[in-house]
């Protein structure tokens, strides 16, 4: 025992003295498997009652207690149970004063069992007498009788079952309400009752009103409810009172089996309100009181439509909140206001009153939504945060828009700029920009037939100071309210100009905002656009090399949209207008005799770019391409052939020629066959001296697309592109582990996926399958979900092939196929199960479990008996601390038994039981030595 004590004492110094990684790691490890043994029961009992422990041990003791409670309970006689629990009890009277830390785990470990030991008769009087009678004990008795409840109901490791749990639940907690309550009011009003006991208690309350085990309705005629009132008027007591009453409130929504003690909470809610006045200086205390306010108007909405008039005062007190200038408080009653919107969207009409609170609220959101008058005195993430809690406020706006109706809101923001801009040149920026990010945030309820409020916005918009920041939000504002302009064209003209006007801005994020408006106003108004598409190609001759290119993507996805609103023909032509104009500064680069400069080929890296985001936007003009397009796929190839040949090593020129080729895949379609084997050809090659995943990404799309193409030179190029990328993959796995290759990994995997899917003539046979095999199962050994989710595809896939099952007159390739996968797995059969079982008990997703399934029960069918030979070394080389040695045997007993009785179901139910036990374990294992 001494020595025990000694070895957890060591390990326990490695954490405070900040040693190397390793050092911690090791005593990690001994601490974990220390908190498994039987011996640690004693030994933790012998380091909390020793005087000499150091407080760090003590409290690592308590923990172990906690954790082995709720796992290791199995370890102890029935016998010992209660011994068990005279031991936890000792504790708790040794640590009654503190450390805090050591009783809440000794409390948690208290619950625990008393939830796991019927023969426990009644917990919560045993603790009551043993603490509850002498002053200095109590609080360690409070502690406990918060945690149990919480302890009861959100622990979800406790190993009981439902019917168990029912039981003990009843005798804990449901016979004992009526006891807690009596108990609380007794301490709360003790004479010399300090505020921290008074504090426990009301922390008691909540705990016990959370669980629902203490109604509301039980409290109506006791002291705890009075005085939880009377309690915020103390600095000590307020937090906590303002939880209990919150707590108190929120179990009263049930209003009809409630009234009564409503009826007393409603009036001691709306005298808090003078309180705001009162209290204002004290964030702190406008923070409770708005919580307070906002859960009576949440809980008593219903009444608050019947009855407006009584229940007005907490409506007008929660607008008080929302009026305080400190913007962490203003949140707190959006919910209410939220919900009140849609409850009174259900009625005929608005109350007076509410429509007035709602007119309210909507004049303070706008002048939250102020920036500060020095806007450069906030940086940073203070910055950041203000600019998205702006559109959390937004949403608010929102639901005055669903109360008053929009145009009334828009017409009030409206006047909010026009009397501002009486005042001439003394005006601030913020008094104009503020009003129109509500109209942005209001867009979305616009309705687009609207022609009352939308068009004095639309006139307003160019006569609006021409600061940065009231342009951003004015470009940002037609951005929103282009489907309104559809159906309004006659607009189109003026904020196309003003849009146009937005990119010569110097300041970038009016650029970005002109680029944005661009965009939609194509995507919405695509239609009315087609005439003003010269003038486009215009601007983009003129300004185009002046954008940055961000906002010259947006552009050409603007024009992009009105070309696809274009007929057929038209739009076959304008499309190769703008491509010719991008690919002739590829063409330049690719035949450039010299070697292109880095800034060269950014140049043409992000002239691909926009000639992605329009094929992107057009998709296709279906199977049959107009004329105008007919020789566009083998021309562009020819562009693009050579600067893959030159340049294909640099990463973005490989990643944007793959994406634009992929695009064009799409658009030419069949058309496209004849230069496939080339692209192939290439992307092969390119991969073959780069390693780059992206070429492997684009011959697997290829051939998804052209897979099932009969033509023998595309099947061929088919097999050399695959068997080309195959041997690559092997050189590089050579050198490099797939851990650093991830997308390597994962897009040759997919890539190999479309062969199966659709061309397993050219897969099956191939000497590099078995490749492809081991690849798959190297795929396992990977952490993201994607990859591994990937390789067990492929591998079910080949698992479940028809060829190995095939029907009586099967199709003549199913031979060949077969022939091919058999040895494969027979070869490899050993390390796919121990790769399966290890990702299954170890790092796989949780949703793998039903592909892991699927590849053994197939397994168990085709190759019952080497399956047989293949798990017991593997089950051995499972460490036993993800998967525990009874599992293991129990799974190989339960394998056998189903493939002797040729019952190949029941190994799914084997594969489920030991997914069970490894993760019981690791979700023991997750919780460390100090973690608790």
């Amino acid at each position: 025992m001494a020595t025990t004590v000694d070895a957890v004492l060591s390990a326990l110094e490695v954490f405070g003295r900040a040693p190397d990684k390793a050092s911690l790691e090791r005593a990690n490890a001994w601490l974990q498997e220390f908190q498994h043994s039987p011996e640690a029961w004693s030994t933790c009992n012998v380091l909390l009652l020793s005087p000499e422990t150091p407080v760090a041990a003590k409290l690592f003791a308590a923990q172990t207690f906690r954790t082995k409670v709720t796992y290791d309970l199995h370890q102890v006689d029935s016998a010992n149970l209660l011994a068990l629990r005279d031991t936890l009890v000792t504790a708790l009277e040794r640590y009654h004063s503190g450390p805090r830390t050591i009783m809440v785990q000794l409390c948690l470990a208290i619950s625990c069992l008393a939830l796991q030991v019927p023969a426990w008769e009644n917990p919560v009087q045993d603790l009551v007498d043993s603490f509850g009678r002498i002053p200095a004990t109590v609080p360690a008795l409070l502690q406990f009788l918060t945690i149990l409840p919480e302890e009861l109901t959100s622990n979800t490791k406790i190993p009981v079952t439902d019917e168990e749990y029912r039981e003990r639940e009843a005798v804990l907690l449901t016979s004992n309400a009526e006891t807690i309550i009596e108990l609380l009011s007794m301490y709360l009003q003790a004479p010399g009752a300090t505020y921290a006991v008074q504090t426990q208690v009301f922390n008691c309350l909540s705990s016990w009103l959370a669980s629902g085990e203490v109604t509301a309705m039980s409290l109506a005629k006791t002291p705890l409810l009075t005085y939880a009132f009377e309690a915020l008027a103390s600095e000590d007591l307020f937090e906590a009172a303002v939880t209990v009453i919150c707590d108190l409130i929120h179990e009263t929504q049930e209003i009809e089996d409630n009234m009564p003690v409503i009826e007393v909470i409603v009036p001691r809610v709306i005298s808090l309100k003078p309180r705001l006045t009162e209290w204002k200086e004290d964030p702190d205390k406008i923070r409770g009181l708005a919580r307070i306010f906002t859960e009576a108007g949440e809980m008593y909405r219903s009444l608050l439509l019947h009855h407006t008039e009584t229940f007005y005062p907490i409506v007008e007190a929660i607008g008080e909140c929302s009026a305080y200038p400190d913007l962490d408080i203003v949140p707190i009653t959006f919910p209410f206001w939220m919900r009140l919107a849609q409850s009174i969207g259900k009625r005929s009409s608005v109350p007076p009153l509410l429509s007035d609170a709602y007119k309210a609220l909507m004049t303070v959101i706008i002048r939250h939504l102020h920036f500060p008058p020095e806007i450069t005195t906030v940086a940073g993430q203070e910055a950041e945060n203000f600019r998205s809690f702006r559109h959390v406020m937004g949403d608010t706006l929102k639901d005055c828009c669903y109360v008053l109706g929009t145009d009334v809101c828009l017409l009030a923001a409206y006047e909010l700029i026009t009397t501002a801009m009486t005042r001439g040149p003394s005006i601030s920026w913020q008094e104009i920009e503020a009003p129109l990010f509500s109209m942005r945030s209001m867009g979305a309820e616009v309705d687009p037939n609207d022609d009352h409020a939308v068009p004095k916005i639309m006139d307003l918009i160019p006569k609006l100071p021409a600061h940065p920041r009231v342009r951003y939000a004015s470009l940002l504002i037609i951005s929103r309210y282009t489907e309104w302009m559809n159906k309004h064209p006659s607009y189109i003209p003026s904020q196309l100009n003003f849009i146009s006007s937005g990119f010569e801005d110097s300041d970038s994020e009016v650029n970005a905002a002109a680029g944005q408006a661009l965009k939609y106003l194509c995507q919405d108004c695509k239609q009315h656009l087609v005439e003003f598409l010269p003038q486009l190609h215009q601007f983009l001759a003129s300004m185009g090399a002046k954008l940055v290119q961000d906002d010259r993507v947006q552009v050409y996805e603007a024009i992009a949209f009105v070309i696809s609103a274009m007929p057929m023909e038209h739009a076959a032509r304008s499309l190769r207008e703008f491509a010719l104009d991008i690919l002739q500064l590829v063409h330049a680069t690719a035949n450039k005799p010299t070697t292109a400069t880095k800034e060269e080929l950014k140049a043409a890296s992000d002239a691909l770019e926009t000639l992605e985001v329009m094929l992107g936007v057009i998709d296709t003009f279906g199977d049959q391409l107009p004329a105008t397009c007919q020789n566009s796929c083998p021309e562009a190839w020819a562009i693009f052939d050579p600067l893959i040949a030159k340049y294909g090593s640099d990463f973005e020129v490989c990643d944007r020629v793959t994406r634009v080729i992929r695009l064009g895949v799409n658009f030419f379609g069949i058309t496209a066959l004849p230069v496939v084997p080339a692209v192939l050809r290439r992307m092969a090659t390119a991969f073959e001296s780069t390693g780059f995943a992206s070429y492997l990404w684009i011959i697997g799309k290829i051939f998804g697309r052209f897979g099932t193409e009969e033509n023998p030179a595309l099947r061929n190029s088919f097999k050399q592109a695959f068997e080309q990328t195959s041997t690559k993959l092997v050189t590089i796995l050579q050198v490099t582990p797939p851990s650093q290759i991830p997308d390597v990994m994962e897009d040759y995997l997919r890539m190999a996926q479309q062969l199966i899917d659709h061309a397993p003539d050219i897969l099956f046979p191939s000497p590099a399958f078995p490749v492809t095999f081991r690849a798959a199962m190297a795929g396992f050994t990977l952490i993201q979900s994607d990859i591994v989710f990937t390789a067990l595809d492929f591998i079910r896939d080949i698992i479940t092939h028809d060829s190995l099952d095939p029907p009586a007159v099967p199709p003549s390739k199913f031979p060949t196929y077969a022939a091919a996968i058999k040895p494969v797995v027979e070869k490899e059969g050993m390390d796919l199960t121990g790769l399966l079982l290890t990702g299954l008990v170890g790092d796989f997703p949780s949703d793998a479990a039903s592909s892991v399934i699927t590849i053994f029960r197939v397994l168990a069918k085709l190759w019952p008996s080497p399956l047989l030979t293949w798990l017991p070394p593997v089950l051995q080389q499972l460490p036993s601390t993800t998967t525990p040695d009874q599992a293991k045997q129990a799974f190989m007993e339960d394998v056998t038994q189903s493939l002797n009785a040729k019952d190949y179901d029941k190994v799914k139910y084997a594969i489920l039981t030991l997914h069970r036990a490894s993760r019981k374990a690791r979700d023991r294992r997750r919780v460390g030595p100090m973690d608790n």
